[in-house]
């Protein structure tokens, strides 16, 4: 199992699962929705509905159709004792910020996106080995239309957007 931590808050999410595999085409882009395993997901892979809980299948579709939350990159930690839950967390999110302006095309201070990760669970990690992060981008207020590489997606103001500088959006 792994969880879904939002950003800065620690807050733990589960993705609601649709009960049907994701189909995938020759390149691995997912075509048709569906449960996804959560060690399966490949950066590009688009989810949909995000509520609270630990994971281990999560709903995906294809990025061309609304979506909640978008792979944008992997990271994995160094082999050793399990750090604990807050040191997973600081770094996972550090390194969901670091790639985050070169992906969306976009600072991260000027976005309205807000970033969020799946992390190793200490029985994920002392039972199975796990130590990868999936970062994952998207709007905290409504699901995004499409592929969120090189869009860089900003405040708009008609909304009401507004992130102050310093504050990070929690997905």
């Amino acid at each position: 199992q792994l969880t879904l931590c939002a950003a800065v808050a620690a807050t733990t999410l589960v993705l609601a699962a649709c009960g049907q595999s994701e189909t995938r085409d020759e390149s691995g882009e997912i075509t048709s929705g569906g449960d996804t395993d959560v060690f399966t997901l490949q950066v590009g892979d688009c989810l949909g509905a995000v509520e609270t809980g630990e994971v281990n299948d999560v709903p995906t579709v294809p990025c061309s159709e609304p979506h909640q939350l978008e792979v944008f990159g992997e990271y994995t930690f160094a082999d050793g004792d399990y750090p604990g839950d807050e040191s997973i967390s600081t770094t996972a999110e550090q390194e969901c910020v670091a790639l985050f302006d070169a992906f969306v095309g976009l600072a991260y201070e000027e976005s309205v996106l807000g970033v969020t990760y799946y992390t190793p669970t200490q029985e994920s990690w002392e039972t199975g080995d796990d130590r990868l992060v999936s970062r994952l981008v998207g709007d905290p207020d409504e699901d995004v239309p499409g592929d969120l590489e090189g869009a860089a997606y900003c405040p708009d103001p008609a909304r009401g957007d507004a992130r102050a500088p310093g504050t990070t959006a929690v997905v």
